[in-house]
């Protein structure tokens, strides 16, 4: 049995209204349909292929386009929704084959259709005519003639005025009640309010019904005032067939049926009443049905389920393509109900925002170690490098390099020669190309410049200044950088200052014919000059010493 507390909040979330992506699924909860196809599970398979009576088959087809003609899924003749409408009623007829088919049972489908599969919708049609409103559909509409009666009856207590009215014309309630409790009032109502008449319908029963039905006979017959307007049984009748907009809104109509004070005891008490004196004027019931379900609670009471008959299958399956199969790297490992990516591969990056208990990466092999480039390496030919060349530079590059006239022994003097290494391959941005070492002496002599300050050096104006050597280092294009280190000076001369503190560092640098270029890293002494590998010398602005500063 369903749990009470649990049936109040369903009931309270049927008073509010289904939400409209939930209402098809909780309709077919509510009304016991899941239950019904679980426990005939392609009972529906069957009734479709079957041929149903021709009796039965040419009313059907006959009324399919009556049914919301102007709604998307039955405006075309022959579309998927007068189809499905079609199969469901087919298959109703070959179910029940000694109740048929009735004209009132097509928008009942039609309104189940509009929110549910053709399969569903059938079992929900036979759930509403089994379970809460048995015996309406069958011949001779005896039931629907009781419950008037018992409509009439509570009217009495609900509109004392109305009631009077409609006895004085003598206007029987079959005559305007038929077509609002066989459809449910969904070819009555505003869409809106039949949509929640049914939420709560299908939750509480058919009680709900006679609550619609007693708030518009209150509405438009309750009050003297009204009822000047249609004196006659005519004008009456004209009346409950063309209800007041107003009284047919949703929030309106809804908030006037909460607040009625009509229970489904009250319902029972009074059906109990009019079955007596129906069988005192009528005899007994033609029609033998089972006895009205007054909601779903009820109907799980009376039809014991399974969770498994409970249990929600998806009506649209879409099956992705697993990542295993995309990215053959990446491997799902389903252990203890979660779900486990591979470990990532080791990049040598270290999760900054890791914790304390995360294993510490190892940085990567060098690329010089990766089988790719030692092969790269091994088939580019090797060249031999210039002497005058530093070793930092590669040797595949073109070179070339001046040096000093050299003495002989007869004091002649040998002019420079040119060393030319192999001809490289074209200098590309990866591989520029290296501009010639050449000794001070050849450095072209740059004006100075007047923007800059003329303030000496203080290793110059210092009151015992020593003289500084030049180390050789490499010089990149952009900037020029000298390594400067203190010489103690000869005891025998005196430093002398230089008034042109603006010279350029190339600038009448001390330069004699028999001063060789030394390798990188010999330390210099007080006769002798480094080689500079100078790549520009015009964008340089540095101010130091003077023509006779050893450096």
């Amino acid at each position: 049995m369903l749990d009470l507390n649990y049936f109040y909040k369903v009931r309270l979330r049927c008073q509010k209204g289904i939400p409209p992506s939930l209402r098809g699924r909780a309709w077919l909860y509510l009304s016991g349909g899941k239950v019904k196809r679980e426990q005939n599970a392609g009972k529906f398979k069957e009734l479709d292929s079957m041929d149903g009576d021709p009796k039965w088959i040419d009313v059907i087809e006959r009324d399919l386009h009556r049914q919301f003609p102007f709604h998307e899924m039955f405006v075309s003749r022959g579309g998927h929704g007068q189809q499905d409408l079609f199969r469901v009623l087919k298959a109703y007829t070959l179910y029940k084959p000694d109740e048929g088919y009735c004209q009132a049972q097509a928008p009942i489908a039609a309104v189940l259709l509009m929110h549910m599969p053709a399969e569903d919708a059938f079992w929900g049609l036979v759930q509403i005519c089994e379970k809460y409103l048995p015996g309406y559909y069958s011949a001779g509409l005896e039931a629907i003639q009781l419950d008037g009666e018992i409509l009439n009856a509570l009217l009495k207590h609900v509109s004392p005025v109305a009631y009077r009215h409609l006895e004085k014309h003598k206007i029987e309630p079959i005559l305007y009640m038929t077509e609002w409790f066989m459809c449910a009032f969904s070819r009555t109502l505003p869409w809106s309010s039949v949509l929640r008449v049914w939420d709560m319908f299908l939750c509480d029963g058919v009680k709900i019904i006679f609550r619609v039905g007693l708030v518009l006979l209150r509405c438009m017959l309750g009050s003297r005032e009204k009822l000047k307007a249609c004196p006659g049984q005519y004008e009456t009748m004209e009346l409950l067939r063309a209800l007041e907009p107003r009284y047919m809104q949703e929030g309106f109509l809804i908030n006037q049926v909460l607040e009625l004070p009509i229970s489904a005891r009250d319902v029972e008490r009074e059906h109990r009443i009019q079955l007596k004196r129906w069988r005192k004027t009528h005899g007994e019931l033609s029609y033998k049905s089972a006895p009205r379900m007054h909601g779903t609670q009820a109907i799980m009471a009376a039809e014991p389920h399974t969770r498994q008959d409970l249990r929600q299958q998806p009506t649209i399956i879409v099956q992705y393509p697993l990542l295993s199969e995309t990215n053959p790297e990446f491997t799902r490992i389903r252990k203890r109900s979660t779900i486990r990516k591979a470990p990532v591969p080791n990049l040598g990056i270290q999760n900054p925002y890791g914790l304390p208990t995360d294993p510490k990466l190892t940085p990567p092999a060098p690329l010089n170690s990766q089988p790719e480039l030692q092969a790269l390496e091994k088939a580019q030919p090797k060249q031999t490098p210039s002497n005058n060349l530093h070793k930092d530079h590669p040797p595949s590059l073109q070179q070339t390099s001046l040096t000093t006239p050299e003495k002989t022994p007869a004091g002649k003097a040998v002019p420079p020669t040119e060393k030319h290494s192999q001809s490289p391959p074209d200098p590309s941005p990866n591989n520029p190309p290296l501009l010639p070492t050449m000794h001070l002496s050849q450095a072209p002599q740059l004006q100075p410049s007047p923007s800059l300050s003329r303030t000496p050096p203080p290793c110059l104006t210092s009151p015992d200044p020593k003289p500084v050597h030049l180390t050789q280092i490499p010089i990149s294009s952009s900037s020029l950088a000298v390594a400067v280190e203190p010489v103690p000076y000869p005891k025998d001369s005196t430093p002398s200052t230089n008034t042109n503190n603006s010279a350029h560092l190339m600038d009448h640098l001390p330069t004699t014919d028999s001063t060789p270029l030394l390798p990188h890293g010999t330390p210099v002494n007080g006769d002798s000059v480094a080689a500079l590998k100078v790549p520009s010398l015009d964008n340089s602005c540095e101010s130091v010493g003077s023509e006779d500063t050893y450096l």
